[in-house]
């Protein structure tokens, strides 16, 4: 009876260890602002890199184009080069971000919203579930562009489907050409999605509305040798560590740096940078701790039968009625006997094979 409790309960442990297991990676797989690498390459060759900035890093366009130009010929000195055919193919992609607030006005009302004035690929790293129309680029050469989410679409518009529309900012004509929809939850909430937010580009938050500064940048690149990326980052952006913080997102969610977070209990919190995280990496920093205390969970649950399986190991270890000594013995004789039945069957045949040349003489 004892026996048989103890396998249930073995099992239940067990069970619970895979349930565990199927929520972490359920949880982690729906974590797009992480996992810009999978999307960008099917194979383990590419990284993305975040980078966050204090307010006091002084961090400008014309710092980010300059990193940006010293890109290719760093992939050139990896031996790193472009095999695709596509002409419009790219080795890497990159956004950056700065906070602020800005006022948008319509015919019908008028806006003041927090706001992200964005540049580069943006929404290719973070891919807001869009209710109508489509998002716009930092790239596009025209920066009068901005993409709002629902709460902003009603205030403005009285409806969510207003795709094409004109709003102003300071007098100046902006088109919505999307509205997303905004993640809602304790966890979003708390990161700062507790309010109406709205994207513009950048140049149209530091000329037309407030503008805290840049305080993100992210890439997506060749990964040749394993940090690669995420060092190339550090040297060149993330150098001084007083001011910034450097993530490699790919790797964030990893077995290995979620026991990492585990030993760091208690010191995570502490951050002397004076770094403000955006609403996304809150809510990465976020489920990094409750995937880590289920992956605590999860491992505890692990040790019963594993544990178990090694104390049933072990007596029967004890008990046995052999050695390893007496079966290496037993393996010998073995083979032995088999070499020897080899020998002789190899006997019997050139035995066989004379008698019958014998009779054909």
């Amino acid at each position: 009876m004892k026996k048989l409790v103890l396998g249930i309960s073995g099992g239940i442990s067990f069970l619970i260890f895979l349930v565990l297991f199927i929520v972490i990676q359920s949880m982690i797989s729906g974590q797009d602002t992480q996992r810009m690498a999978k999307r960008w390459s099917d194979e383990d060759d590419v990284s993305q890199v975040s980078c966050f900035f204090a307010a006091d890093a002084e961090i400008t366009e014309d710092t980010v184009l300059s990193f940006e130009h010293s890109i290719d010929s760093a992939l050139a000195d990896a031996s790193v080069q472009q095999e695709s055919e596509n002409p419009g193919a790219r080795l890497w992609a990159d956004c950056y971000s700065a906070d602020g607030s800005i006022t948008l006005s319509s015919d019908r009302a008028s806006l003041s919203a927090d706001a992200i004035g964005i540049g580069g690929d943006f929404f290719l790293f973070h891919p807001l579930k869009l209710v109508s129309g489509a998002y716009f680029s930092g790239n596009d050469l025209m920066q009068d562009y901005c993409v709002i989410d629902e709460d902003a679409a009603w205030q403005l518009f009285g409806s969510s489907d207003v795709a094409g529309m004109m709003v102003y900012i300071s007098g100046v004509p902006h088109i919505v050409t999307g509205v997303v929809e905004r993640p809602k939850g304790r966890l979003w909430e708390a990161a700062g999605l507790d309010d109406t937010l709205v994207y513009v580009s950048l140049s149209s938050l530091e000329e037309w509305g407030t503008s805290y500064g840049i305080n993100h940048y992210e890439i997506v690149m060749p990964n040749p040798v394993t940090g690669f990326a995420c060092e190339y980052v550090k040297d060149n952006l993330g150098s001084d560590e007083k001011t910034t913080e450097v993530v490699e997102n790919s790797s964030r969610y990893s077995f290995l740096s979620r026991l990492k977070l585990i030993g760091q209990f208690g010191l995570r919190s502490m951050n002397g940078k004076g770094i403000i995280y955006p609403y996304w990496e809150n809510v990465a920093r976020g489920y990094e701790d409750i995937l880590t205390l289920l992956t605590l969970f999860g491992l505890l649950f692990l040790l019963y039968p594993v544990g178990m399986l090694l104390a049933l190991f072990g007596i029967w270890w004890k008990h046995k009625g052999w050695t390893i000594k007496d079966m290496c013995l037993k393996g010998k004789d073995q083979l032995e006997r088999l070499a020897e039945k080899g020998r002789m069957r190899r006997l019997k045949k050139r035995a066989k094979r004379k008698e019958q040349t014998d009779r054909v003489r």
